[in-house]
């Protein structure tokens, strides 16, 4: 079965290498002490720092893990080639919430990126989904949680 495409921005990108290379250079070194420090402590079978410790160093060989598979298959969306006429991922568009009379902005990420606290939400995302290709003065009606949402797009830039 062939890995999914992931969709990352530059500064996506930058953020996961940046995260991967401080897990594999810091965050083992700290963590191979921890367990060190501990099993200087004599019996393991009732250390909780040992266990602790080997927990940690588990969590951060996932990550690690996790993170090459993400980079693997990462497709890297040039955001000066980005059309700006309609809709794309690592596009900020200026939305009117017609259903609850208000203006929102969100960047448009891939899904490794999404972010709703920071305003970037997933081209997979339903109201990412239904944005994609529009274009300024579109319409779009979203199905969400919380029922059949109208967005009309007042704007499209190129994000920050």
């Amino acid at each position: 079965m062939e890995a999914k495409k992931r969709l990352l921005t530059y500064a996506g990108l930058k953020a996961l290498e940046d995260e991967l290379e401080n897990l594999k250079v810091v965050k083992r070194k700290e963590v191979a002490g921890k367990i060190k420090e501990a099993r200087e402590q004599g019996d393991l079978s009732e250390n909780a720092e040992y266990d602790a410790a080997k927990d940690e160093q588990r969590d951060i060989e996932a990550r690690i893990e996790e993170l090459e598979g993400i980079l693997k298959n990462a497709e890297v969306v040039v955001e000066d080639e980005v059309d700006y006429d309609k809709i794309n991922v690592g596009c900020t568009v200026k939305v009117f919430d017609i259903t609850f009379d208000e203006e929102m902005e969100f960047k448009i990420v891939g899904s490794t990126e999404a972010n709703s606290l920071e305003g970037k939400i997933s081209n997979e995302s339903p109201v990412g989904h239904a944005l994609i290709g529009k274009t300024v003065n579109d319409v779009v009606e979203v199905e969400t949680q919380a029922g059949i949402m109208q967005y009309r797009v007042l704007d499209i830039s190129r994000s920050n």
